[in-house]
């Protein structure tokens, strides 16, 4: 017996909640801090990374913003967090995927090329300033995926790990 097809439901697909995404990287050096940027168009530090455009994977958003960001080829590694980040008009929630990039050689940091329309900075920090240089969401998310190294992603809200349901 064939199954019938039924045509999608166009009112409802377009009252479904859709989300903004974004995708970042943890990258640590030899020893052990972890790599902040800071951009061009705020005075904030951040991790490597940006928003996940239209049919894009948020590990190919990783990939390409480490190589436009960064000029490193490195593909995205595995998933440390992903953070629901509750709306905060103009801004609707969203999910913060971040990944693991693992730990640069020298060689690799002393390639790194920022993209001047981008970043004017970068630096390594030891974890334990990470809540001195990043905004407090950040922060939090940051040192969960930094915990989660080598021991499985953990689920985020606003940057908090939440029991499981």
């Amino acid at each position: 017996m064939a199954e019938t097809q039924t045509e999608p439901d166009i009112s409802y697909i377009a009252s479904v909640t859709r989300v903004r995404a974004a995708a970042g990287v943890i990258f640590r050096d030899q020893a052990g801090r972890v790599l902040v940027v800071h951009p061009t168009y705020m005075d904030v530090w951040e991790v490597p990374g940006g928003t996940v455009e239209p049919d894009e994977s948020p590990a190919d958003a990783c990939t390409r913003e480490i190589r436009e960001e960064l000029g490193l080829s490195v593909p995205a590694g595995a998933l440390l967090c992903v953070d629901w980040v509750p709306a905060s008009p103009p801004w609707d929630g969203g999910l913060m995927f971040v990944f693991d990039g693992g730990v640069l050689t020298a060689d690799q940091i002393a390639t790194m090329r920022l993209c001047p329309d981008e970043l004017d900075r970068f630096e390594f920090v030891e974890p334990e300033r990470l809540g001195e240089m990043l905004i407090p969401r950040l922060a939090r998310r940051v040192v969960a995926a930094l915990a989660a190294i080598g021991r499985g992603g953990v689920y985020l809200e606003d940057g908090v790990a939440t029991s499981n349901r």
